[in-house]
């Protein structure tokens, strides 16, 4: 994530969302393995998984360019 790591109440902030919402779909990413999380006590932080991020860019490239042929 830009700016590295940040709770779900940082990101909720950013967002018109409940933080509990925030949390919800931030679970779904991670079990998508699209972002990875950090505790640190009370706190979760996430950020997110560039090697699954890029490999998925890649395969969008790809399906992209074989569109265009």
């Amino acid at each position: 994530m830009a700016g590295g790591e940040k709770t779900a109440g940082e990101l909720a902030e950013r967002f018109d969302m409940a933080k509990p919402s925030v949390s919800h779909h931030f679970s779904v990413l991670k079990q998508a393995d699209l972002v990875q999380t950090r505790r640190e006590g009370q706190n979760i932080y996430y950020s997110l998984n560039t090697t699954v991020a890029q490999d998925a860019i890649a395969w969008l490239w790809d399906l992209v360019g074989r569109r265009g042929k």
